[in-house]
């Protein structure tokens, strides 16, 4: 069993080994159910839609600009 130690404010840090075997990063969510007197601590999946909107663009692009992005995309992909 690994253990970790409640600071005064509450806070646990996870092991490095259950952070790495969870895929839990630095910002990641995570949830916490009690179950029969037993903590659970589970990641939480990050929804797409809780990070629209957080990264600004410089400067609109066109519909055209954005087809040549993704067929260069495309085209890169397919290589031989």
């Amino acid at each position: 069993m690994l253990t970790s130690s409640v600071t005064s404010k509450g806070q646990v840090t996870i092991p490095a080994e259950l952070r790495a075997k969870l895929g839990i990063q630095p910002g990641d969510r995570v949830g916490f159910l009690e179950e029969n007197g037993r903590i659970v601590l589970q990641r939480q999946e990050t929804a797409i839609s809780s990070v629209f909107g957080m990264i600004k663009a410089k400067r609109g692009v066109s519909q055209e600009e954005m087809d040549a992005a993704v067929a260069a995309g495309w085209k890169r992909r397919a290589r031989p």
